[in-house]
């Protein structure tokens, strides 16, 4: 499938990057900053920045707050995650969610969890 801009420069739909990184090395954290930069490339969006939640609280944090804020802003199209599991523990996931879509925002996963897999049709062994 060929880009929709074939490659040519544009500003492409702004998004926010996400991450919640609890007892990770550096290693990881630039993996995942990799990862995010990578997709947004890849599927021509404009990663303009990333917010870092450090830690396990499932209350409101600055990072998360931020996220909110800067989801007010014109021309915002979404969030882009890891792994849904980057929006808190279980208990804040969902809410966070409802508040990411609230804001009118669309929130983009670069890995859907097993459980939210569709599976792919083909021929049955």
């Amino acid at each position: 499938m060929e880009p929709i801009t074939e490659l040519r420069p544009v500003d492409g739909p702004v998004v926010y990057g996400y991450l919640r990184l609890t007892r990770v090395s550096a290693a990881r954290r630039e993996a995942l900053a990799t990862t995010l930069a990578e997709h947004c490339r890849r599927h021509e969006l404009f990663l303009s920045g990333l917010f870092t939640e450090r830690g396990d609280s499932g209350r409101a944090t600055s990072a998360f707050v931020g996220l909110l804020d800067v989801l007010e802003l014109p021309d915002v199209y979404g969030v882009v995650l890891p792994t849904a599991s980057h929006l808190g523990p279980r208990g804040t996931t969902a809410e966070r969610r409802r508040r990411i879509e609230r804001a009118g925002a669309r929130l983009l996963l670069v890995r859907r969890s097993r459980r939210h897999r569709t599976p792919i049709p083909g021929p049955h062994r």
